[in-house]
């Protein structure tokens, strides 16, 4: 069938491909989409205004491509269902890469959808064209170069709408991870000609509410799809069908390390097996009873630490040294439970499983020996309780000396030690919790105790890019439908005013109960811990790794329309973070290099 060009309200080919492609997605269980606005991807971002607007879908609109990848990250690894992007050619495609990445690594599903020029304006010097098909190839489950879209489809009978809706089906289950490896992002790149945007047709509706199988796979190259000219299809090698659980024989000393996005299955396996578990602070395992307390301090004495035979590791692993050491022993076992992430072999020995379980108690000497040095080591950063006895004492000087002592409380400035504690406090299950990759996650790292909440952190690459955008869309996911609960982010000023874009949400959108928290140090400390401190001279220290800065971030707050609030003592941080959040607040913590 051809078309004219359209005109006011007459159909074009490319809106009804986009039709076909994000019905077929909503249909599936997408319910989210991050738009970029740009001239190539009009008319998909014309079809998820529709989808909107008849309650569908929830859009998100960003102006920075990356900040949507990050948004749209954030929103996966809430959720475990992806978020759809939608941008426009050239240079925009290009900052989605930094997510993409990310959602490689880490595994956390991601859709890319990519409005591009026809094969014939590609390599010819046309207006933003650049070679955008296997632009993410090294990371995605599943990419595709799709036909340009030609003709109209009144009724939703032509075999395009079928093969747009295939399109959908293979890469939605692929980017879960379906009958693939894990999930991970997947690039749909979508050619158009002009006329580049019509009438969205009248089947959109029927077509996204019906309802189509979960994740199944379409016949996508028999459909005639994929434009085979360039770019081609990338579908990644199907994964062995899953294994029974292995079941850890008793004898070797073990202890279970939980890496980034562990998840309460490390701390299941500590408790069933009555292993040590050594949990990060990112990994969403560190609670239970057998939690350690200082770990990298145990994992170096050589009573404990030294003893170990045997790790069973759920997660990746980043925060510390002294784990990279244990798992690269020659003289450790070690069993990787395959997850979302890259699969762990530092020693090159490592053995991976599906699913792990103990059969019956561990050593209990051992798990004794660990407890009881834990508890020595555990700190209570908590401010001293006021004395009540002295505050009520009828002798001047008792009193004097209690409300001394209250005062000194009071005025007591905020270290690090102290930020992260009072986060930590002030968060609950049914919060969200967002570590930047900064100095701060280390200290909370090493400091903090076991509590069950829901915390989130980019360690699949473990950047500073993208946290604020992250974090927005782990609020706008685990806040959807009115549910309780603070999204907080903590970060250090340069992964701050590295994603400070992130802060502009547009008017009219849903705004987020989120508090992003900046340690302020001035610059870079993070360096101050590495080895490149024993080695460069000051001046170059100062100027290209410590990287001072001056920025007011109170004029960042109000020019991006955040609450601000300045906090320099342990009281008023514990107020500040306990309020009542109606919206966004930015809370800034000065703090000494």
């Amino acid at each position: 069938m051809t078309v004219a060009p359209a005109e006011g309200g007459a159909s074009a080919p490319a809106t009804d491909a986009a039709a076909a492609l994000l019905a077929g997605l909503v249909s599936r269980g997408v319910r989210h989409l991050v738009v970029s606005p740009g001239s190539r991807s009009q008319a998909l971002a014309l079809v998820a205004a529709e989808l909107e607007r008849t309650g569908l879908v929830r859009l998100h609109v960003r102006i920075d491509e990356r900040v949507a990848g990050f948004t749209a990250l954030g929103i996966g690894r809430e959720t475990g269902m992806p978020a759809a992007v939608i941008c426009t050619s050239g240079t925009a495609v290009a900052n989605l890469l930094p997510a993409a990445l990310e959602a490689h690594h880490s595994g956390v599903p991601l859709l890319l959808l990519t409005g591009d020029r026809p094969p014939e304006l590609r390599g010819v010097g046309a207006n933003q064209t650049t070679r955008q098909p296997g632009l993410f190839h090294s990371a995605t489950r599943f990419e595709a170069d799709l036909s340009v879209p030609e003709t109209v489809d009144p009724d939703a009978t032509d075999p395009q709408t079928a093969a747009f809706d295939a399109v959908a089906a293979t890469a939605l289950a692929a980017a879960l991870g379906e009958g693939a490896r894990p999930a991970g992002p997947v690039h749909l790149n979508v050619p158009l000609r002009e006329p580049l945007a019509g009438a969205v047709p009248a089947w959109l509706t029927d077509r996204a509410t019906r309802r189509a199988p979960s994740g199944d796979v379409g016949d996508v190259e028999a459909s005639g799809a994929l434009y085979q000219g360039g770019g081609g299809i990338g579908v990644a090698d199907v994964a062995p069908e899953p294994e029974a659980a292995l079941v850890l024989e008793p004898g070797p000393r073990t202890i279970v390390v939980a890496g980034a996005d562990a998840g309460a299955a490390a701390e299941e396996l500590a408790h069933r097996g009555g292993f040590p578990l050594v949990a990060e602070i990112v990994s969403g395992a560190r609670f239970g009873r057998h939690v350690v307390h200082a770990y990298r301090a145990l994992l170096r004495d050589p009573g404990l630490g030294g003893r170990v035979e045997r790790v069973v590791v759920f997660g990746h692993p980043t925060l510390s040294r002294e784990i990279t050491r244990l798992l690269s022993r020659e003289d450790v076992e070690v069993i990787a439970v395959r997850g979302p992430g890259e699969p762990i072999n530092l020693n090159g020995a490592t053995r991976a499983a599906d699913a792990v379980d103990a059969d019956g108690p561990g050593d209990r000497a051992w798990l004794g020996e660990w407890m009881r040095a834990s508890r020595a080591a555990a700190v209570d950063l908590s401010p001293p309780a006021p004395d009540a006895d002295g505050l009520a004492s009828a002798v001047p000087q008792e009193r004097l000396g209690a409300i001394n002592a209250e005062v000194a409380v009071i005025r007591a400035p905020v270290d690090r030690a102290a930020l992260v504690d009072a986060l930590w406090r002030a968060t609950w299950p049914h919060d969200r919790l967002v570590f930047g990759s900064s100095r701060l996650v280390r200290v909370a790292d090493e400091l903090l105790g076991g509590k069950k909440v829901a915390v989130h952190a980019n360690r699949g690459l473990a950047g500073i890019d993208g946290t604020i955008a992250t974090a927005t869309g782990v609020a706008l996911a685990s806040q959807d439908a009115e549910r309780p609960g603070v999204t907080r982010v903590l970060l250090g000023d340069l992964a701050f005013l590295h994603d400070v874009g992130a802060l502009l949400l547009p008017p009219g959108e849903h705004e987020p109960r989120l508090q992003v928290i900046v340690g302020n140090d001035g610059g870079g400390t993070i360096f101050d811990g590495l080895e490149v401190a024993g080695v460069a001279g000051a001046d170059a220290m100062e100027r290209v790794q410590y990287t001072p800065q001056d920025v007011r971030l109170e004029q960042l707050a109000l020019a991006y329309g955040w609450e601000y609030h300045r906090v320099t003592t342990r009281v008023a941080l514990d107020q500040a973070l306990t309020s009542p959040a109606g919206g966004r607040q930015l809370i800034e913590v000065p703090l000494e290099r």
